[in-house]
């Protein structure tokens, strides 16, 4: 097997990475938040039963499908079984060659559907077997393996700073950490205490994950956690501009413009197209909520929210889009 790279080639300290989420983290996006400044960006949680079991599936070529602004690009696998979980790694980094940076391991969905399985964050509560998937897949991968993680099961099994190590001593080259248990899902404030508890613990590097929608949250998490990169999940979610507003903020000391109005409708405009490109006609209804997203808080955003919820062709939206920008050019002039 060729020289594994050294994860801090992939992850430099300071890095920014976009952080992946199940119907959002598609293809278009990550190549959009690449371009606006993420140092790295992670394919949506894939199953490797699914891969085992049906390898040619649509939604498997889909999801290993990579926007050519982004790649190398990190693969997050999700999966209880140790040997499908290396035969699936091994088969995506053989398949991809140079596009797949790193192997993410996912123990840290708290989806029910997920951990009834085993798979996810309750792997957490089974260190042993999640260490063996770990080494296993390290020895059949030639790219860094890792894992995103949470801060525990619930408030009574806390163990992040411990499961690390054991992750580290199976063959991590580093761990995210998102700052809240299983139990809390995405409710109450992330602990970052927790994240800088893990950062103690372990001499990989780690991303801390949680509660960063903005470039001065994003400065905080890295000040208070000493976290070697920062993840954003929710808070890139219709705002693809925060990786570039976090660079102008970390290297420069620069708050950088948000974007404007104008600026926001012909992103969602090119998001759209993208993602129709990627996906075919039935994307429109997968882009109704980025373009929620897109112009929250802007003029008469619940009446295009409501008409845009109703449309299912590319051109319907992007008439739409057109009209709802000429309409922001009147009420800016």
């Amino acid at each position: 097997m060729a020289t594994r790279p050294d994860i801090r080639t992939l992850l430099p300290p300071g890095s920014v990475v976009l952080g992946p989420m199940a119907g959002v983290t598609e293809a278009p996006f990550r190549g959009i938040c690449k371009r606006m400044g993420a140092t790295l960006t992670y394919t949506e949680m894939i199953s490797a039963k699914g891969l085992h079991y049906n390898p040619d599936a649509a939604v498997s070529r889909a999801l290993l499908t990579f926007d050519p602004a982004e790649v190398p690009c990190g693969v997050q696998l999700f999966g209880s079984d140790p040997a499908i979980m290396a035969e699936q790694a091994a088969r995506v980094v053989a398949g991809h060659g140079g596009d797949v940076a790193l192997i993410d391991i996912n123990m840290g969905c708290p989806v029910t559907k997920v951990v009834s399985n085993g798979d996810g964050s309750a792997l957490m509560r089974t260190p042993a077997l999640a260490a063996e998937i770990v080494s296993r897949v390290a020895e059949v991968v030639s790219v860094p393996v890792t894992v995103k993680i949470r801060t525990g099961w619930d408030d009574e099994s806390r163990n992040a700073a411990e499961f690390a190590r054991a992750m580290e001593a199976a063959g991590a080259a580093a761990v995210c950490v998102h700052g809240r248990t299983r139990q809390q899902f995405y409710r109450g404030e992330a602990d970052w205490a927790a994240i800088a508890g893990v950062k103690a613990a372990v001499s990989v590097p780690v991303i801390g994950s949680g509660d960063v929608f903005t470039a001065s949250d994003v400065r905080a998490m890295f000040d208070q956690t000493g976290a070697d990169a920062v993840m954003i999940a929710r808070g890139a979610q219709g705002n693809p501009w925060v990786f570039r507003e976090a660079r102008a903020l970390l290297e420069r000391g620069e708050e950088a413009p948000p974007p404007t109005p104008l600026e926001r409708v012909d992103m969602a405009r090119e998001h759209a197209q993208a993602l129709v490109t990627f996906g075919g006609e039935r994307a429109v209804t997968r882009m109704r909520k980025h373009v929620g997203w897109y112009i929250v808080g802007m003029p008469e955003a619940s009446r295009v929210r409501e008409r845009v919820n109703s449309i299912t062709s590319s051109r319907a939206l992007d008439e739409l889009l057109t009209e709802y920008r000429t309409y922001l050019e009147g009420v800016s002039a």
